[in-house]
Order: C-alpha cells, then sequence, then structure tokens
C-alpha cells in the first residue's frame, strides 16, 4: 500500500509544480495587460480591458471538472494524450491562469497611487513605473497569491484523478472508494491536509521575511 501511496505523492507533486510554474507565467501577461489598460492603469484602454477581462471571467466560471472534459481534443494535442499524469497538466494549467492573472491584476492595483505619482514625479517612464513601483510593491501580495493557487491546484489534482489523472485522488477512488478500503481514503486525506499545511505555513513565513 505504501508503495501506491507514495507513488501518487509524486505524481500529485509533480501535476502541481508544473501547473503552478506554468500557470504564474502564462498569467502574468494578461495580469500586466490588464494593469496597464484599466481605467485608472497607466495607459488605459477601455476596448482592450473589457475583452481580456472578459475572456478571464468567462474560463473562471467553468467549474473544474467540466473544463477537464470540454479541453479534451486540446489536452491531447499539447500532451499527445489526454489521460495520465502529465495530460493532467494541461487543464490544471488551463483552469489556473485566469485565476492567478486576475488575482496578479488585483495586487498589482493596490499599489499605493502616492507612490505611482511620486515615480513620476521624479520622471519615471511607464515601464519604469510598472517594474520598479507596481510589481516591486505587490511581490507580497502576489506571493500569497501564488500560495493560494498551489492549494486550489492540490484539490484540482485529486479531481483530475477521477478521470485518469494519476496522484492521491486516483488512489482515493480506485482503491479507497470503489474498493470499500477506507484506510486509503484515509491515508490520502491526510497527506493533502499536511500539504496544504505546510505550503500554507511556508507562504506565511516568506510574506513575513519579503514585508
Amino acid at each position: 500500500m505504501w508503495d501506491i501511496i507514495l507513488n501518487a505523492t509524486g505524481q500529485t507533486l509533480y501535476m502541481v509544480f508544473w501547473s503552478t510554474l506554468l500557470s504564474v507565467i502564462l498569467g502574468f501577461f494578461p495580469a500586466i495587460i490588464l494593469t496597464l489598460t484599466a481605467p485608472d492603469g497607466l495607459r488605459p484602454n477601455k476596448i482592450v480591458y473589457e475583452a481580456l477581462s472578459f475572456i478571464v471571467n468567462v474560463f473562471r466560471s467553468f467549474p473544474f471538472i467540466i473544463l477537464l472534459i470540454i479541453i479534451i481534443p486540446f489536452t491531447r494535442f499539447i500532451a499527445g494524450k489526454s489521460i495520465g499524469t502529465t495530460a493532467a497538466i494541461v487543464p490544471l494549467t488551463v483552469s489556473a491562469i485566469p485565476y492567478i492573472a486576475r488575482v496578479f491584476e488585483t495586487s498589482l492595483r493596490e499599489t499605493d497611487p502616492g507612490v505611482i505619482e511620486a515615480a513620476r514625479s521624479f520622471g519615471a517612464s511607464d515601464w519604469q513605473i510598472l517594474f520598479r513601483v507596481y510589481i516591486k510593491e505587490s511581490i507580497p501580495r502576489m506571493l500569497n497569491g501564488v500560495v493560494l493557487l498551489i492549494i486550489s491546484l492540490v484539490g484540482y489534482s485529486a479531481m483530475a484523478g477521477t478521470v485518469g489523472g494519476g496522484g492521491l485522488g486516483d488512489i482515493a477512488i480506485r482503491y479507497g472508494y470503489q474498493s470499500y478500503n477506507t484506510e486509503y481514503l484515509v491515508i490520502c486525506s491526510v497527506i493533502l491536509i499536511i500539504f496544504v499545511q505546510l505550503v500554507q505555513m511556508l507562504g506565511n513565513w516568506l510574506y513575513k521575511k519579503i514585508s
């Protein structure tokens, strides 16, 4: 049993790590565009902002289990297959991108307007303000967003296990629920709880250090 649990734990960590990394990288760009083109942004553009905001909201509206099924052709195109641990990274990333993009946008737009005006008064360009004020001031808040993203992806990875994604969710369903073996359900749940607690503790520690 422990060999199975250990292997499934590795699969869960693999899915969460890569989907977090990819979604943070890919979600950062729409967050920047939303921040720049917002009504109170450095380069307001109502059409761009409203269009991109609508797209983000649409993808955020899909329950993960439905999105998982809808994008199966896209998953097969990217990963070469629609089931398996690596294939599960695709829907996990797609579902996480709009979430983290909105979190990053909110974090960036919470920057003190007084600091921005002070940078303008010193002759800073828009790009200097973006990187040296917006992003620099928002790093602690963005870090909190990444921690919340990781915790969400842990739950999503468990759901991915129900459709052949592997990981602890798959073990809990196949060996626990379908085989009426409560021990597997309990152990998988405990491991997920411990992992979430560790992530949250690490995130709180980093937040204090950065702040």
